[in-house]
């Protein structure tokens, strides 16, 4: 995916998206959200496939505006919690070819309170069916 086609890189292309706050290499962006309120991604200004493909620059400029919508968050919102994490590739769950940090507030009285990212990660129904690799 060219950076023409990319709705990180030309926010028209995603319905209701918005700038919250930037940085001068990175952008925090929310949508409307019915289920997940306040949630948004960190993405590079510069398109990057994945995570792995970041700048140290464009890392400093993603922690640095991570702390500020935290800030943000915690105002419009007070969450009781935050998940926050990077998918990478389509096998990890990442649907769109630009990197971006997921920034989810969490509450108390969600029904999947106190389950982390990795909690559906760990079920038995998870299990690979081909033996893991080890390299070395």
């Amino acid at each position: 995916m060219s950076g023409g086609h990319c709705p990180f890189c030309d926010l028209s292309l995603m319905e209701g998206q918005e700038i919250v706050l930037e940085n001068n290499l990175c952008r925090f962006l929310t949508m409307p959200q019915e289920v997940l309120k306040g949630s948004g991604v960190i993405v590079p200004a510069a398109h990057r496939g994945t995570v792995f493909d970041l700048t140290p620059e464009e890392w400093q400029a993603t922690q640095d505006l991570l702390k500020e919508a935290k800030k943000l968050l915690d105002r419009e919102f007070s969450p009781d919690g935050y998940n926050i994490g990077w998918n990478a590739g389509g096998t990890g769950g990442q649907h769109i070819p630009h990197a971006h940090l997921h920034v989810i507030p969490r509450f108390a009285d969600e029904p999947y309170a106190g389950k982390g990212i990795r909690h559906w990660l760990k079920s038995h129904d998870n299990i690979r069916q081909a033996p893991v690799n080890k390299q070395g």
